[in-house]
């Protein structure tokens, strides 16, 4: 049939429904300057145009049309659209007014002929009334969105405290459901010390009229949570409070986050600090150990004084590894991966292992005779070994015993997870503590998970341990079950290399190579002096300066340089730069970086580099290189 449209800006969709043209003429005539009419001669036709065009506001129907009456056209109609909906007849029908009411849910009734402006009120009326029920069914449909996909709990009262409105999330926090939390007070879900502070918190924002804005803890069992709780007042078109909105977000998650970078920053500040501390103690180290290599060669002593300068050089390289150890969790590095005899270094940790876990830890050992030599950074591994270590200590409160473990394994395909069949060390360690829950298990290797109190732990211990063993080809295995104790395992790859000789103090003296005039520079007059002595016992011609400066000094007077051995970090210009430098004028002379710093990734790889405290060999090795590959 017809579809006139104007225009014009339309204040609403018409749809007219008449088996008579000139019906539909007049009708289409009386609204089309305030509507965008649709005109159907047939019920059929006019459940198409909905069907095509939701959005109709009004819809005006004849009664007796042939095919389909007019309500029965509108209980179709109803299962298409919410319009507000009049009837039209000429036939004083209560059957059909009555079925056209129920089915149809028509809001009004007029009879042929009309008056135009009855109807027109009445079709205004019925487009109001369909916007204002869009308008609230959308505020519905927003605010059940809201309240269901949110996962912060929220909740709407009445002055009374009685809940109207709440999602599943705050229902589930109080121990319920939605539908059957409706109508009560939240203050009486609570225990009374707590429910009064929540009467409190909201009758003041009822008697101030101002939201409120809080951030409470609260206890969960044993866990702590941080809630950030907004309180909202709702006021009626008149300015009267007539509802509170409660909004709950946990930061527990974002607290803890806090927690843990703060941690970190002070880790890192803790790191920056002990390389410069360990940067001193290597010099004096340094100092101490040349000493007494000069005093272990520097002619006949009896046993006694022997065995003296052994121990003492013994304790120094100890002194040294144990600065390595302790300060290189701050640091980045490349692990140095080589056959490493795991006993040995269990071995070497009993002394640090002993203080560090106190008198109410004892340690046990359970090594195998010989273990395959394992591809594993000792220095590493002995941190590792630490870090497991502690962690079975915090594990038994009231003290027990750590089991230190080594065997040898042949595992098969997917034996263990991750790792290929074939032959691998296990290191493991044992402890008589509280045990772990499967799902703490699952989580135990997650970067800062842990389960100990804020400042008690940092939850890097095992995803340290874990990140280690995996970059060096193995795998971590954790056996643990509540009030059992947990057992740790890292399993490491076999090497096929043989292990180095272990270097014994005092034993063997210095290689020697083709003598040189070397240039030494090192602000440490302690570890100068002793690194000059060495130099100049092994017959090289040594020229000292304390500072870059000086040395680029004699280079300009033209000092005849056959190497350049100078520290890393010093004041001024740093041994880097005067290397730099050194080698834009002198580029075929060889030079040596020394450094203090615990961790040697820490120096750039520009230059050769010899890591204090060292020995005389050392020293004399690394010179004797540089020479004659110069």
């Amino acid at each position: 049939m017809t579809n006139r449209t104007s225009g014009k800006l339309r204040r609403g969709t018409l749809l007219v429904v008449d088996d008579e043209p000139e019906i539909l003429t007049a009708l289409e005539d009386l609204f089309e300057e305030d509507f965008r009419v649709h005109a159907a001669t047939s019920g059929a036709e006019g459940l198409d145009i909905l069907r095509r065009s939701p959005e109709v506001d009004v819809i005006i129907s004849d009664q007796r049309m042939p095919g389909m009456t007019g309500d029965a056209f509108l209980a179709q109609a109803r299962e298409i659209t919410q319009a507000e909906a009049l009837l039209l007849t000429g036939y004083a029908e209560l059957e059909a007014v009555i079925s056209a009411v129920n089915k149809g849910r028509i809001a009004f009734y007029a009879p042929k002929p009309w008056d135009p402006a009855s109807l027109r009120s009445m079709v205004m009326s019925a487009m109001e009334r369909h916007r204002l029920a869009r308008a609230l069914e959308t505020e519905r449909a927003l605010l059940r969105g809201l309240l269901d996909a949110s996962s912060d709990a929220l909740s709407f009262k009445d002055v009374s405290g009685r809940f109207v409105r709440l999602n599943s999330a705050k229902a589930q926090a109080l121990g319920g459901d939605t539908e059957s939390l409706l109508g009560q007070q939240e203050t009486s879900l609570l225990p009374p010390e707590q429910g009064a502070e929540l009467a409190l918190a909201e009758a003041a924002v009822i008697e101030s009229g101002h939201g409120t804005d809080d951030i409470v803890q609260k206890q969960d069992g044993a866990q702590t949570r941080w809630v950030r709780v907004q309180r909202l007042p709702i006021l009626d078109r008149h300015g009267a409070l007539t509802h509170l909105a409660t909004f709950e977000h946990d930061l527990t998650e974002q607290r803890n986050l806090e927690d843990r970078l703060h941690q970190a920053e002070k880790m890192q500040a803790l790191g920056t600090m002990a390389g410069g501390v360990a940067h001193d103690f290597n010099n004096l180290l340094t100092a101490i150990m040349g000493s007494l290599d000069l005093m272990m060669h520097g002619g006949p002593k009896d046993a006694r004084q022997e065995m003296l300068l052994k121990t003492a050089i013994t304790a120094a390289e100890r002194g040294s590894a144990l600065t390595r150890r302790l300060l290189s969790f701050s640091r980045k590095r490349e692990l140095l991966l080589r056959p490493t005899d795991v006993n040995a270094m269990v071995r070497e940790m009993e002394a640090l292992l002993a203080r560090s876990l106190g008198e109410d830890v004892s340690l046990a050992y359970a090594l195998d005779e010989a273990p395959w030599p394992a591809i594993a950074d000792p220095e590493q591994f002995s941190l590792a070994l630490l870090n497991l270590c502690i962690n079975s200590r915090d594990a038994m409160p009231d003290g027990g015993t750590i089991t230190l473990s080594s065997r040898n394994a042949t595992l098969a395909e997917a034996e263990v997870q991750d790792l290929p069949a074939g032959d691998y060390v296990v290191v493991g360690v044992a402890d008589t503590g509280t045990g772990m829950t499967p799902d703490i298990i699952a989580k135990a290797f997650e970067p800062f998970f842990t389960t100990k109190d804020v400042g008690k732990g940092t939850g890097l211990g095992l995803s340290m341990v874990y990140g280690l063993v995996r970059q060096s080809g193995g795998a971590v295995v954790i056996s643990s079950q509540p009030g059992r104790g947990t057992l740790v395992e890292m399993v490491l790859q076999r090497s096929t290399k043989p292990l180095r000789p272990a270097h014994q103090p005092g034993e063997g003296g210095a290689p020697h190579g083709p003598t040189a005039r070397v240039l030494l520079v090192d602000d440490d007059p302690g570890v100068r002096g002793v690194t000059a002595t060495f130099l100049n016992e092994l017959g090289h011609h040594t020229v000292e300066v304390g500072d870059a400066t000086a040395a680029l000094a004699l280079l300009d007077k033209g000092e005849p340089i056959d190497l350049l051995v100078t520290d890393y970090a010093m004041p001024g210009m740093s041994g880097l730069e005067l290397a730099t430098q050194f080698r834009s004028r002198r580029p075929d002379v060889p030079i040596l970086m020394l450094s203090g710093y615990a961790d040697p990734t820490s120096v750039p790889r520009t230059f050769p580099l010899l890591r204090k405290p060292f020995r005389q060999a050392d020293l004399a090795r690394r010179v004797a290189e540089l020479l004659k590959r110069d």
